[in-house]
């Protein structure tokens, strides 16, 4: 008799639990799941297309052909083919244009992630899934502590980033990838293993063949996650948007808040409006915090001393109809790039609002 038990394949109710905690979603929601034609992500379509149907919603996966291989194309079409046995629609995104010589594997992840993004962006999807599961958060960690990152980096890959246009979800990061492969060979399934995986220029690669890699933290990630799902709680419970495509804070309602439950929010708030794709650095956001906090004060002209974070402008004001103060976010005058009106969590338990995203 063997010491360990045979991985048990993933079932709905399983894969619902595992979904919970990402909300809020639609009632009825559209997800794009990123598939490469691997175990991992093949899985993680097959699963989250059953999540959707069974709440009146659909799912699209979104295949990336990267081009740097001459059997790509062909691959890309034969997860397509897959895929539609399986009742799933899909669509392939092209990387077109020259490579680079130098950083290829960032570049390429670049390259994905925006193709992704705008895919989503276009069709008005809010969640996009990735298959990103525990094996590869401990292969992150890994890399991470050899580049000395701090505690948030060290807690791995979060299981929700909210970008501008849409909610990056991992539902898979508690999950090992044995399981994921007894789901697939519980439905007869094949797939395709991506070469690159075993690719020593590759730094995620040579960290398999090395097979050094530890179970990571998962604590810390788990800390991480719930103070995520608390800022998630505020931001429906605080914020209002504007038709404008500003967003409204009440002052007093920030200020009690925990501090890095008001952090995560602002932080969110800023990066959704303002379009970066990274969170303001830490010692810009703690003096824009402390601002809020303040005791509001005039400049020179008597006008109230407002700011600015990461390409969005801050304004205390007092709210319409009420003696309370509030501050207005937008996005600074004179910013050329196109974002959508307002951050995909503010609207995503909303159905109705999903018509603020840009077609």
């Amino acid at each position: 008799m063997s010491d360990s038990a045979e991985p048990r394949p993933i079932d709905g109710a399983t894969f619902a639990r595992l979904m919970a905690p990402l909300g809020p979603f639609e009632a009825h929601p559209d997800l794009a799941v990123a598939v490469s034609g691997g175990r991992d992500s093949l899985c993680l379509a097959l699963l989250a297309n059953e999540w959707a149907a069974r709440r009146g919603g659909r799912v699209l996966t979104l295949i990336v052909d990267h081009g740097l291989r001459r059997e790509s194309a062909a691959e890309a079409q034969s997860t397509v083919e897959v895929l539609a046995r399986q009742g799933v629609q899909s669509l392939v995104l092209c990387w077109g244009g020259a490579k680079p010589m130098a950083g290829l594997q960032e570049a390429a992840r670049d390259a994905r992630y925006r193709l992704l993004r705008e895919a989503c962006r276009e069709r008005g999807i809010l969640h996009l899934l990735v298959a990103h599961h525990v094996d590869d958060q401990a292969e992150t960690i890994a890399m991470r502590a050899a580049h000395a990152s701090g505690p948030d980096g060290l807690a791995g890959m979060a299981g929700l980033v909210e970008w501008p246009e849409v909610r990056l979800l991992r539902p898979l990061l508690s999950v090992p990838r044995a399981r994921l492969s007894a789901t697939l060979g519980s439905r007869g399934v094949a797939w395709i293993d991506d070469p690159s995986n075993t690719d020593p220029r590759f730094e995620r690669a040579r960290l398999r063949l090395a097979g050094t890699i530890g179970a990571g933290q998962p604590d810390s990630g788990r800390v991480r996650a719930s103070r995520e799902a608390q800022a998630a709680r505020a931001a429906v419970a605080f914020l209002e948007v504007r038709e404008d495509g500003s967003v409204a804070i009440g002052r007093m309602a920030l200020e009690r808040l925990a501090l890095d439950t008001r952090a995560r929010l602002v932080s969110r708030v800023v990066q959704g409006l303002g379009g970066s794709h990274h969170p303001p650095r830490r010692d810009r956001l703690d003096r824009a915090l402390a601002r809020m906090s303040g005791t509001p004060n005039r400049g020179k002209s008597g006008r109230r001393q407002d700011f600015t974070l990461s390409g969005c402008q801050f304004t205390l004001r007092q709210a319409v109809g009420s003696r309370q103060l509030e501050w207005i976010v937008r996005p600074e005058s004179g910013r050329k790039e196109r974002q959508p009106l307002i951050p995909a969590v503010f609207f995503a338990c909303d159905p109705a609002a999903a018509t603020h995203l840009w077609s």
